[in-house]
């Protein structure tokens, strides 16, 4: 691998990682939004984390699923080391000018334990799910068809990782069971949605990198 094929590893990598670790900090704010006749009620969080799908599919394309999972597995690491920080900042009581008191910054940053517990079983899951499939579409297809690929890997972990969320936040009691359909079916959509936009922009960067970057062959061992 030559010097530009690893740095572009480390930016889709921190990439990742950033947008991962976002999802954390920023999930417990929810909006509205109206599309097409629909009414979305999402977390903020939902933003950012399809770009984790995009940017592992992008790796699996072009450097293979070892190094997509080496990657899914340093965004948990980097998860787990956040909210540690997290937790050890709350501990520690704010002063008396400091612009935001510890009940505000407890409140915004304050990740419960059934939501942390949520989000990284869903994460895990879902993301290697996603590469599995990935590359099981690639191998069956020959390398053909990247839309294919792409899109039902997403879609089928993505229904996966919100299913796994809300079972677990219904379960302990953060949200009532009755909310579960329409918080299931409204926040999948919206990855539907996500992952059919972001079809164009793959195969844009990877028309971008054509003569930069071969991508891994579909005979890469399973």
């Amino acid at each position: 691998m030559n010097d530009f094929q690893e740095r572009l590893y480390l930016i889709f990598a921190g990439i990742f990682i950033a947008s991962l670790v976002a999802c954390n900090l920023i999930f417990q704010k929810f909006f509205t939004w109206n599309f097409l006749g629909l009414t979305f009620e999402l977390s903020v969080g939902i933003i950012a984390y399809p770009v984790t799908f995009l940017v592992t599919d992008l790796i699996s394309e072009l450097y293979g699923k070892k190094r997509a999972n080496q990657v899914v597995i340093s965004g948990f690491c980097a998860s787990v080391f956040t909210t540690l920080l997290i937790f050890i900042s709350m501990s520690a009581p704010a002063a008396d000018w400091s612009p935001v008191d510890s009940v505000t910054f407890n409140k915004v940053f304050g990740l419960s334990a059934p939501a942390f517990l949520a989000s990284m079983m869903a994460y895990l899951t879902a993301q290697f799910i996603d590469v599995r499939i990935f590359h099981f579409w690639k191998r069956l297809t020959k390398g053909k068809h990247l839309w294919l690929r792409n899109n039902a890997s997403t879609m089928f972990s993505q229904l996966v990782d919100t299913s796994m969320v809300l079972v677990i936040l219904c379960s302990a009691g953060a949200i009532g069971w009755e909310r579960f359909g329409s918080l299931l079916l409204m926040g999948w959509l919206f990855k539907v949605l996500v992952a059919l936009i972001d079809t164009p922009i793959i195969y844009f960067l990877l028309w971008l990198l054509k003569d930069k970057i071969r991508p891994a062959s579909y005979l890469e061992e399973k």
